[in-house]
């Protein structure tokens, strides 16, 4: 060969030699921005347990059993792979498996990450497994103090990279309760720590490794690795042995007889060999103000894998890291990078020892569970009608709708302040306003109906009737006693209704008697007989006190029972019935009303502001603010006392159309027990022939009065239930049985509710439901709509006063 031959021999392998150098320079350059591509890539899954205290304490047989659970979901995470290509470029995909308290807060949380593909797959792989589960995607977490330390360690095995651990099946207990405990030790600020596994399935030669391990020393081969478990088995022998055996002996024996703990050690082997395998780094990491605070919390987890050492297999020894090589640690825990030199070879027995969901009780505080459970919506929810929610369950989100045909059965809903029932309600008005409904809203706050302002369409303005008794200088009307002469019966109800009305403001049943209805029965009539004359709660209090004025009424009376009352039994009666004495105690009751300087110019109008039945059939919005703040408690709930049962009275009043032009008037309720006398039973009961459709709300149970909470449960078609309170739940629960129970209507979260819904007149099971947020209405046409409806229907107060004032002072001939 001559020299120019071996010259370009030499440049042809140094040429390959460049080529291969950079090819493996590109190659790893690929593979670590691979790595971290394949981090950015993971979606992470926060899996949380409804977990409470068994009714029995279980047994070690049954938390093992419940343990060996997470051995089923190791076993699918066998199958993330990739292609080879993708191997070769990115490096092979990982999973991690995380256990975190962050550095602001306290809560234990379980973390899966996987590749972002795979998500769906494995969420729905662990609610198969563990059906109470909770899985949802999270945002990443922080454990780290800007301004502290951090101490981190690598959790390797001690003798080699595959010899077995002792496991769960010999730890008497759950042995995550000494890991979980560690976290609970940590400050609610300033102190974060996670314990994180990243694993990838092993090649098959591990599980050819394990067995050919376990053969060796079935034949009495020892390893370097088997020291200690040779030493043992050699001090047996020594102590077991014969003075006359010799080595020839033995060698004649055939193969050597194990001990027992040999035995057991090979046993392990195979047990392990016959498991899911998965190449594992185990990372411990704390953050903390001081370096000496950070190195405590992390020696306290690296102390909890002390009980997973195996005198005759192996343990885990713990490499803490400093400088760079800390760095290092950090930017993998960051990244969830996979250390090729760190890396252990665990089954998944193993793994499941070191790491599996809370199914189990634990009475470690802190751990992040569910607290209240959620529920899947029957298959049949409509796709049409109004919108009340969203039902997300097992990641599938579900709008929830109810038929208009349903909402004429009702819907009652209780809640807790500030849990969200305002919002909910706000939702439902918007949407009928804007599908040109009619509405009626009584809000004993007021905030619900000024924000309600801010959405009436332009289309809608002329619409809007917003009762505002606090707008003093335009005063609407409201008379109780007002009634439609082609309907004479609407007399006895407004009679009864007024003294239910009263009987809720003042207690009657205790503060008044047969005698005060008897005098209040006969007054009101008296006075609704002849409306020309004065027909106003006024003119009830007048015509106790003025006998001329009662005179008047007495001979423009038809009513015989009334007029023998007042001139054959009033004016007769002695005693404690006698008319002097009745009159100051039935007067009294109406004193708090009309010498009000707000109540007056309202319920002294003979004439209201507006129609209740033409509301209804001309698809009106009534907005009703009964401020407490302006009004006081008594006022505000006479006001919505009278406006529910001039509604009521109204869609009674409905009978002359036939059913199916009764067009549906929606009438929403807030704290419905303060302007709802037992009357509700009948609003309940009947109203939905005539289409008037309710929506009640209140806080609790204890502020109804038993008839009216019989009422309610026996009548409603559809319910919704926020949080409620102790006194409570035990009662609502039985609504929502067997799908929920007292913890989870006391612990769900705001903005999310139960639902027992009415379908096509059917009930079905009970689900959960999250509500929309509150949305942001415009304020220039929230002070048009009320500009437009105080010019239409107010009153200047100058001119009512001056009414009031000369009809009183009006001759009684």
């Amino acid at each position: 060969m001559d020299e120019l031959t071996i010259f370009y021999t030499y440049l042809l392998l140094l040429f390959i030699i460049v080529l291969g150098v950079i090819f493996v320079l590109v190659l790893r350059t690929s593979v670590r921005r691979g790595l971290i591509s394949r981090s950015l890539n993971l979606g992470l899954l926060l899996v949380r347990f409804s977990i409470s205290p068994p009714a029995q304490e279980s047994t070690l047989q049954q938390i093992r059993e419940k343990i060996a659970l997470m051995e089923q979901f190791y076993n699918h995470l066998v199958l993330v792979r990739d292609k080879w290509w993708k191997t070769l470029l990115y490096g092979k995909p990982v999973f991690a498996l995380e256990l975190t308290v962050p550095s602001v807060g306290e809560e234990i949380s379980f973390y899966v990450a996987v590749p972002r593909r795979l998500t769906g797959s494995v969420e729905k792989i662990i609610q198969g497994i563990f059906p109470d589960a909770n899985v949802e995607e999270s945002r990443d977490y922080n454990i780290f103090n800007p301004g502290g330390a951090v101490s981190a360690s690598y959790i390797r095995l001690k003798e080699n990279k595959y010899l077995p651990v002792r496991t769960y099946q010999k730890i008497e207990g759950d042995p995550m309760k000494e890991l979980t405990n560690v976290f609970t030790k940590l400050a609610k600020s300033g102190e974060g720590a996670a314990l994180q596994i990243v694993a990838r399935p092993a090649r098959k030669k591990w599980r050819k490794i394990l067995k050919d391990h376990a053969k060796r020393v079935f034949h009495g081969k020892k390893e370097k690795s088997d020291v200690l478990l040779g030493a043992v088995s050699a001090a047996g022998e020594v102590f077991s042995a014969s003075p006359k055996e010799t080595p020839a002996a033995k060698a004649q024996e055939g193969p050597k007889r194990l001990t027992p703990l040999e035995e057991d050690f090979v046993r392990s082997l195979e047990a392990k060999a016959s498991k899911a395998l998965f190449e594992s780094n185990i990372r411990v990491l704390a953050s903390a103000p001081t370096e000496e605070r950070a190195r405590v919390i992390a020696a306290g987890l690296e102390a909890a894998f002390m009980q997973f050492s195996d005198p005759n297999a192996n343990s885990f020894k713990v490499e803490q890291s400093r400088g760079h090589a800390q760095k290092g640690i950090i930017f993998n825990f960051s990244f969830r990078g996979f250390d090729e030199r760190k890396k252990i070879i665990l089954g998944s027995e193993e793994l499941t020892s070191i790491f599996h969901f809370p199914n189990v009780f634990l009475e470690t505080p802190h751990i992040k569970i569910v607290k209240a459970r959620e529920a899947v919506p029957p298959v049949s929810l409509p796709r049409e009608g109004l919108l009340l929610g969203y039902n997300v369950f097992r990641g599938e989100t579900t709008e929830v709708r109810m038929l208009e045909e349903d909402r004429r059965r009702h819907l009652y809903t209780i809640g807790q302040t500030g849990t969200g029932k305002s919002v909910f309600l706000e939702n439902m008005i918007i949407q009928d306003i804007e599908a040109g409904k009619g509405v009626g809203v009584i809000d004993p706050h007021g905030d619900l109906v000024e924000r309600i302002l801010g959405f009436i369409p332009r289309h809608r303005l002329q619409d809007v009737i917003y009762f505002n008794p606090g707008d003093v200088a335009r005063p609407m009307g409201l008379n109780m006693l007002e009634y439609d002469p082609n309907y004479p019966e609407q007399k006895t109800f407004i009679v009864n209704e007024l003294l239910s009305i009263f009987d809720k403001l003042y207690n009657m049943s205790i503060a008044g008697g047969p005698m005060f209805e008897q005098y209040f029965r006969n007054a009101t009539l008296l006075v609704m007989d002849d409306p020309k004359s004065g027909n106003t709660l006024l003119e009830i209090e007048r015509v106790l006190t003025d006998k001329t004025f009662r005179d008047l009424k007495l001979s423009r009376t038809s009513n015989i029972v009334v007029k023998n009352f007042w001139t054959q039994i009033a004016e007769k009666a002695g005693g404690e019935a006698a008319l002097q004495n009745m009159v100051p105690y039935v007067a009294s009751k109406f004193d708090n009303f009309v010498a009000n300087e707000i109540m007056r110019p309202i319920i002294a109008q003979e004439k209201s502001a507006f129609n209740f039945r033409e509301v209804m059939d001309s698809q009106k919005i009534l907005l009703v603010n009964l401020s407490k703040g302006r009004l006081g408690d008594l006022n505000s709930s006479l006001i919505g006392l009278i406006m529910v049962g001039k509604m009521l009275m109204a869609s009674l009043s409905r009978v002359d159309l036939p059913e199916e032009r009764r067009r549906d008037f929606y009438l929403y309720i807030d704290e419905f027990q303060n302007v709802t006398t037992d009357s509700i039973a009948t609003i309940l009961s009947e109203a939905r022939k005539y289409r008037l459709d309710l929506t009640i709300t209140h806080q609790f149970i204890g502020q109804l009065k038993e008839e009216i909470k019989k009422a309610v449960f026996g009548n409603v078609g559809s319910m919704v239930s926020f949080r409620i309170g102790s006194d409570d739940a035990e009662f609502v629960a039985k609504q929502y049985k067997p799908m929920f129970g007292e913890q989870d209507l006391l612990n769900i979260d705001n903005y999310n509710c139960y639902v027992k819904l009415l379908i096509n007149g059917q009930t079905t099971p009970p689900f959960s439901m999250k509500t929309y947020s509150s949305q942001k209405g415009d304020r220039e046409t929230a002070e048009t709509v009320k500009e437009i409806s105080r010019t239409k229907y107010g009153r200047p107060r100058e001119e009512v006063e001056r009414e009031i004032i000369e009809r009183h002072e009006r001759p009684a001939v």
